[in-house]
């Protein structure tokens, strides 16, 4: 998700061919060079919701939530509807989107759903940490990592500023035993936001063959609600920096709310809509092409600047 007009995580996204094998869709991210590669399922499941697979190039993941924003920004590009409501099925779970045309952009916004927070146990943070190549002084102060799951689990892991942030040389090797080891998909480590000020945050999901993401939304989502059992609050919208490190600065909004049932969130942004020539297009046709060739690549531009629990975003 670009941020002042620069840097982004481009997704590739294909209609998926029955056909292919995951060995294929896999080769699809590859070929692009892109993190992640979306797949759009014919139909819909029994509870309305349109599939949509995401692969790395090592495996299948059970959310991305960028590759969902890049999803539902193609399907309304394929549109002359200024505004597309609608239900997405990605790992066994359906859950509502939104897409609207902007000036700059599509936006885009799904429901995360519930998100479970656990603390780290000692042998687990200790192993992580180790991987990550922190030293005495860069935890944070105050906070202290936590896994958060809504899915997939991952570790939270505060760092005190952006400068011990951007220090982070994780060993890959240990890092990927690690995350194996304790199931997890990565780590997410981060400067928490202050004020107006927003978090900093680096994303490293080895063991899925992604050492480090550009921008991830899902974390982002896992943070505020992080962030929200750490306080009395029923609300929190945050936004996250990201992709510094890697040249290609990005921007995730994400809120988070209490419920009956635990703490669930919301992540969106902005996408602008390329060609697979890297022409942007404002409605792509309905073309199909096989597996081997992405349909179109994404990049989310920008953030959005209020939190959907707060005004932002009517939800469905």
């Amino acid at each position: 998700m670009r941020r002042d007009g620069r840097g982004g995580s481009p997704t590739a996204v294909t209609d998926d061919d029955p056909a292919a094998t995951d060995a294929d869709r896999r080769a699809v991210a590859a070929a692009a060079g892109t993190s992640h590669a979306a797949f759009l399922g014919p139909g819909r499941t029994p509870d309305g919701g349109l599939p949509v697979r995401f692969f790395t190039a090592t495996a299948e993941l059970s959310g991305c939530g960028h590759g969902t924003v890049a999803a539902q920004a193609v399907r309304l590009a394929r549109t002359a509807l200024g505004e597309l409501i609608d239900r997405q099925h990605t790992g066994g779970r359906t859950f509502d989107t939104l897409a609207i045309r902007r000036p700059a952009g599509i936006e885009v916004w799904l429901d995360q759903g519930l998100v479970a927070l656990r603390h780290p146990a000692a042998d687990e943070r200790a192993a992580i940490v180790a991987a990550l190549g922190l030293t005495a002084t860069d935890p944070h102060p105050a906070d202290v990592p936590c896994v958060a799951a809504p899915g997939a689990p991952r570790m939270l892991v505060p760092v005190r500023d952006r400068s011990a942030l951007f220090r982070v040389r994780p060993h890959f090797g240990r890092l990927t035993a690690a995350c194996r080891r304790y199931g997890l998909l990565g780590c997410f480590v981060y400067v928490p936001p202050v004020g107006d000020r927003p978090g900093a945050a680096r994303m490293f999901a080895p063991a899925i063959g992604v050492d480090e993401d550009v921008a991830n939304a899902n974390s982002t989502g896992c943070l505020a609600a992080h962030l929200l059992d750490t306080t009395g609050a029923q609300t929190i919208a945050i936004e996250v920096e990201q992709g510094d490190s890697l040249g290609r600065p990005a921007g995730v909004l994400a809120s988070a709310r209490r419920e009956p049932t635990g703490i669930a969130t919301r992540v969106g942004g902005l996408a602008v809509v390329h060609d697979s020539h890297g022409e942007r297009e404002d409605c792509v046709g309905n073309r199909r092409r096989t597996h081997s060739l992405p349909l179109s690549t994404y990049s989310a531009q920008g953030v959005l600047r209020q939190g959907p629990h707060d005004g932002g975003v009517s939800r469905s």
